[in-house]
């Protein structure tokens, strides 16, 4: 059988005030300005390193100011690992690794359900190993075979 294209069953619509509040929740932030901030911080990094259709499509599934955000990055041409991810994250805003991991997390979360689970697969497929992770999910990799020394 051939893979045929299967609609996106994303959660409904969020609008920014609500995606705002569902990071503040997720995140235990204490005001819902720190929980904006993390979210423009994260989604601009992921900006830089996600491309193509899971970019435009993940946007479409954002609320406006969310996706204006993602977008208006310029893709970086180095693409990182999760753990770069956080790494870079933490060295733009100045704050600790596990605070970049803790934002990462929190926002991310929130995306990977407006993404729903098509959409996020496309992207972790896309992305570089240790994604996964960052989107609450569990990263299956291929057992890699090793050639036999003869």
């Amino acid at each position: 059988m051939y893979d045929q294209p299967r609609p996106n069953l994303a959660a409904p619509a969020m609008t920014f005030d609500h995606m705002l509040e569902r990071v503040r929740y997720e995140g235990a932030y204490p005001t819902r300005e720190r929980a904006e901030a993390a979210v423009r911080t994260v989604l601009a990094a992921l900006g830089r390193q996600l491309t193509g259709d899971e970019r435009v499509d993940l946007a479409q599934c954002l609320p406006v100011e969310a996706a204006l955000t993602l977008t208006a990055q310029i893709p970086d041409t180095q693409h990182l690992t999760g753990w770069g991810f956080v790494k870079d994250l933490a060295a733009r805003t100045g704050v600790s690794p596990a605070v970049a991991r803790w934002d990462t997390g929190a926002v991310l979360a929130v995306v990977a359900r407006l993404a729903g689970p098509d959409l996020l697969a496309r992207i972790l497929h896309r992305l570089p190993d240790g994604y996964a992770l960052l989107f609450g999910q569990a990263e299956l990799r291929q057992p890699q075979v090793r050639a036999s020394a003869a």
